[in-house]
């Protein structure tokens, strides 16, 4: 729940004056005036990444001082910028996720964008990815400006697969369509490891499980959600479906290791013991790093109608009373100058959703991470409801549940009845942000 946690602990933070923000939204104390607050939530490469976006702002316009915090991600993060916008101390401009914005701003606690505004810094919705700025309405107001899109995706050992004769003559990945090319070509990769076809982790990352049930589930045009989720609308033939997939490969066939975390995935991905990985595109880099032989495509066309699990980073304008038209020149002179390094972006993984930079000679030459860029208008967003989207309840629920199947510990019958059953009980609570 967005407001229901407890321990709210501060993340690593970045540039100068990084405590100010955080301690002024949850103890109400006036923010310095002659500072630009910006609040994100990213770690790792994409913290590297970001902080390296946000000096290139300062260096671009020396004369507003940016106070730049990053904080735990997922449901803390959230937490927090409910709280300070509620307490009417938010930051100027903050990171959400796309599947997160929605409840943001349907509980009043964002300020929607003029176009008119936007038109003056060049932001007109001919240069965004079209999907990923539709999603960005809200009965018809527009509430966040995308960055990106992040799609789950696979990630491929070309050396396992050119033994396994599953590249064409070009280097790239053979086509697949349906699950017996799936799991035909995870056969013939089992048998060149003398390991595993896949890996993926199954514990101790509830949303790595949800990507892949949720991917499978909507290529068979399965709904999850109605109603902003006050309905549980979840097709139980179709989930059961995807489930037993997941069981074959992990249970039956053992065509991936039953039980790996984080760590163990990028250790089997990286010696070669399996020749797919399923992931997120935003640890390309650790194998670029660690110079596995590696390739990138979209995820798998399994079932009947292409598309893929996955969300999007925007920037946001918490609502604020007293922001003026100087501020608000300011927060749209930051977000141009994020979409102006959407390149610096798009080198992490992340599909960059400013089409001037998406459609580029030099975005198309960053390889492997242009080569899925098609499926930025065919991912499928989390259903909307207060307890979806990334980091989430929904995620977690239907996540850890999906790893009991893949662990052989339940049934995918058993399963489907637990997910309703637990969702249930989340559509059936009022959302604590409204």
């Amino acid at each position: 729940m967005l407001l229901g946690m407890g321990g709210l602990v501060l993340g690593g933070a970045a540039l100068s004056g990084c405590g100010t923000p955080l301690a002024t939204g949850l103890t109400g104390a006036a923010p310095a005036h002659d500072q630009f607050t910006y609040w994100n939530l990213f770690a790792g490469g994409d913290g590297d990444r970001m902080v390296e976006m946000e000096n290139g702002f300062a260096k671009a316009n020396p004369n507003i001082r940016l106070s730049a915090v990053t904080l735990a991600w997922g449901n803390p993060y959230y937490t927090k910028l409910s709280l300070a916008t509620r307490g009417g101390r938010p930051p100027d401009v903050a990171v959400a996720h796309l599947t997160r914005m929605q409840t943001l701003a349907r509980a009043g606690l964002l300020q929607p964008f003029d176009s008119s505004d936007l038109a003056r810094f060049g932001m007109t919705p001919d240069k965004f990815t079209p999907k990923a700025w539709n999603n960005a309405h809200v009965d018809g107001k527009l509430y966040a400006i995308p960055l990106d899109t992040h799609p789950y995706v696979l990630y491929y050992n070309t050396k396992v697969c050119k033994q396994a004769g599953l590249l064409k003559s070009d280097g790239t990945l053979v086509d697949m369509h349906g699950p017996d090319d799936l799991l035909n070509a995870l056969r013939a990769m089992k048998k060149v490891t003398g390991k595993y076809g896949l890996v993926m982790a199954t514990i101790n990352d509830p949303s790595s499980c949800w990507r892949i049930f949720a991917t499978l589930y909507w290529q068979q045009g399965g709904v999850l959600l109605a109603d902003q989720g006050a309905k549980v609308v979840l097709d139980e033939d179709k989930a059961v479906k995807a489930l037993e997939l997941l069981h074959t490969i992990a249970v039956e066939e053992h065509l991936m290791p039953p039980a790996v975390d984080d760590n163990g995935t990028v250790v089997a991905f990286s010696t070669g013991q399996a020749g797919f990985l399923f992931d997120g595109e935003w640890d390309n880099s650790i194998y670029t790093g660690n110079k596995t032989p590696y390739n990138m495509t979209r995820f798998p066309f399994v079932y009947d109608t292409y598309t893929c699990q996955g969300d999007s980073h925007t920037l946001v304008l918490p609502k604020d009373s007293s922001r003026d038209s100087a501020r608000l020149n300011e927060c749209l002179t930051f977000i141009k100058s994020m979409l102006d390094q959407s390149y610096t972006w798009a080198e992490g993984g992340h599909i960059p959703a400013w089409l001037p930079m998406q459609d580029s000679a030099k975005y198309h030459h960053l390889k492997p991470q242009s080569n899925y860029a098609d499926v930025a208008n065919a991912v499928h967003y989390d259903d909307e409801a207060w307890y979806s989207g990334s980091g989430s309840d929904l995620e977690n629920v239907v996540g850890g549940t999906v790893s009991a199947v893949a662990l052989g510990s339940l049934s995918p019958t058993a399963a489907v009845a637990q997910i309703r059953s637990r969702l249930q009980g989340y559509a059936d609570t009022p959302s604590p942000v409204s």
